[in-house]
């Protein structure tokens, strides 16, 4: 029986791991990551289609006129959006497509496709998530206590996400969202019995 790919949002704080599972997940040739398109600048050696893809704020408008989004949103001062386009056009292969996008998006991304599966990864604690925020050493000081404030917030949002996976150790947080992936598959729901029987 063919069916259309998971639709997936993965979410949780800036330093939470959620890149790092994401990276794992799509090593698996049946699964895509939907490339954000951002209006910030690139980091460090990030290149334009791979990390993201970069707009001026002029480009970024000029698609979410065009209704190009599945979702958008401004976190820090700048627009992040999921391309609505190659996102339809792998599920439809069959592919499941992950969207690693902030609590804004997920809401949005939900509203309008409530069949999705969204996660949030959550870190052991905001100590720990503060101290990985330093160890990145990608962000000014006032960089991070953004972070942190806004971190505090997407973790009160938390219960509106199907499912929280805690990233105390990564190989468990990455063999967490695996088997929520393999159990949304075998959903009852997924499946068109009235083919067996005919």
């Amino acid at each position: 029986m063919e069916h259309n790919g998971l639709l997936v949002v993965i979410s949780g704080p800036a330093g939470a791991g959620k890149g790092t599972v994401v990276g794992e997940l799509i090593k698996d040739d049946n699964v895509e990551v939907s490339i954000s398109a951002t209006t910030r600048a690139p980091r460090g050696t990030e290149k334009d289609g791979v990390e993201y893809h970069f707009l001026t704020r002029e480009q970024f408008q000029q698609m979410i006129k065009q209704d190009g989004f599945l979702e958008y949103a401004e976190y820090v001062g700048n627009y992040y959006g999921s391309p609505k386009k190659q996102a339809e056009l792998w599920m439809a292969q069959g592919k499941d497509v992950i969207l690693e996008i902030e609590v804004q998006g997920c809401k949005k991304i939900k509203e309008n496709n409530p069949e999705c599966i969204s996660i949030f990864i959550m870190p052991p604690s905001m100590e720990v998530l503060e101290h990985r925020l330093r160890k990145r050493a990608t962000d000014s000081e006032e960089s991070i206590l953004k972070r942190l404030s806004r971190a505090r917030e997407e973790i009160s949002l938390a219960r509106d996400y199907d499912y929280i996976i805690v990233n105390d150790g990564l190989s468990e947080c990455i063999a967490d969202v695996k088997t929520v992936l393999k159990a949304e598959k075998l959903r009852a729901d997924r499946f068109d019995v009235s083919e067996m029987l005919s």
